[in-house]
């Protein structure tokens, strides 16, 4: 069955914070016929998962609280962008029309095959159905089972972190430093909290196998391990190949400044997924709330026959939580490279629950205010690649 397209009908593939910012702001201009398509019938606020997994914080939303009344939430999934045809093919069988697409369908964790075992018995907390099963899993097993989080990054810290406070006993593997983009500074307090509160960290020794019981090491060590969370790593999902445009190595869809797909510019992207140049921003929530008003506002611009603007986000650093009570919020310049700065303690704490709770306000004030979200604006864009095939991967 296919929905006939109207003038200025907009699909909108993901209900994450890129894609819910960028369906509401959509409003700003009348007439609009939205359409948000997402296989959840509720929203996650991915940013709060680890807490979700230690059953500290719920971690989604009715959408009924962040998405305008104008928006036409469709809970299904988006398997192809039809791109001659201005139509999206749904897992129901239904399909969509559109004059216009915001390509916003975020990312995952990736468990790598090449890691023997990994698949099969690592568990990820990079998606609520996955948190829930991990969440599962942690309630069968004792306080004192050893649990073994792989990743050094900021997610693998805060999963550490929440569940050390839980009273578990936690590993920390790194395949290379702990908390590699933050200062050495906020490095050095990430790692002194860690270990007041008995987590192992473990530095530049990756983990090569995973068993039911245990990991092995790249030094060949074994260690038991009743339980192992795979944090290392992002992936994104395979709709823009699946769709003939085409993406970066990793499998976001490769766009221009304006986030205008390469390929088609009926089709532009937003937050995780999009590759603006060949040069991606940080996979972030920091970004993804901008992104998302960007990709809006190409549209709109393509709509009233003006020209898009090219997008611009200025980073001013990132917040890892250590449990309840604690975090660093380090501070960066505008290209993401940190200082030699950071706040912790208490204080970062609230810097990070503020920040958490931003990420959804911003949501519900696009809601009521569309066109109302601003961010810092940053320099010049990192040059960008002599050649498109330097970045491009076939479809």
């Amino acid at each position: 069955m296919t929905e006939h397209s109207t003038l200025n009908k907009v699909v909108v593939i993901g209900g994450g914070y890129a894609g819910s910012v960028a369906a509401n702001r959509l409003r700003a201009r009348p007439g609009m016929d939205i359409t948000l398509v997402n296989p959840r019938p509720r929203f996650v606020d991915r940013v709060r998962l680890h807490q979700f997994v230690a059953g500290t914080s719920d971690a989604a939303a009715d959408y009924g609280t962040l998405l305008g009344e104008s928006v036409n939430l469709v809970v299904d999934s988006a398997t192809r962008i039809d791109t001659a045809g201005r139509t999206v093919e749904l897992a129901s069988g239904r399909s969509l029309d559109f004059d216009y697409v915001i390509y916003a369908v975020g990312s995952t964790g990736a468990i790598p095959s090449a890691v023997p075992g990994a698949a099969e018995f690592a568990f990820s907390v990079a998606e609520f159905e996955f948190a829930q099963r991990l969440r599962a899993k942690l309630d069968e097993l004792p306080r004192d089972a050893p649990v073994t989080v792989v990743g050094g990054g900021l997610t693998g810290i805060e999963t550490a972190a929440e569940l050390a406070e839980q009273q578990r006993t936690v590993t920390l593997v790194c395949s290379q430093a702990l908390a590699p983009t933050f200062s050495a500074p906020g490095r050095r307090a990430i790692a002194k909290w860690l270990s007041r509160h008995g987590v192992s960290v473990l530095e530049a020794n990756p983990v090569t196998e995973v068993h039911p019981d245990a990991v092995v090491l790249a030094s060949g060590a074994v260690r038991p391990s009743a339980l192992t969370i795979w944090t290392a790593g992002f992936g994104v999902p395979e709709l823009a190949r699946a769709s003939g445009l085409r993406t970066d190595t990793l499998g976001r869809l490769l766009t221009d400044e304006t986030l205008t797909s390469i390929d088609d510019d009926r089709v532009v992207a937003a937050g995780d997924a999009a590759a603006p140049s060949g040069q991606p921003l940080r996979m972030s929530c920091y970004a993804a709330g901008p992104l998302g008003a960007q990709a809006a506002d190409t549209v709109l611009n393509r709509i009233a026959g003006t020209e898009p603007a090219p997008i611009t986000l200025a980073f001013s650093g990132a917040c890892v939580s250590l449990g309840r009570h604690n975090a660093v919020r380090q501070i960066a310049r505008k290209d993401d490279r940190a200082v030699n700065f950071y706040l912790g303690g208490r204080a970062g704490a609230a810097v990070k629950e503020l920040t958490c709770n931003l990420a959804t306000w911003k949501i519900r004030r696009e809601a009521r205010k569309p066109g109302s979200l601003i961010w810092p604006k940053g320099g010049p864009r990192p040059e960008q690649p002599a050649s498109a095939s330097q970045v491009i991967t076939s479809p």
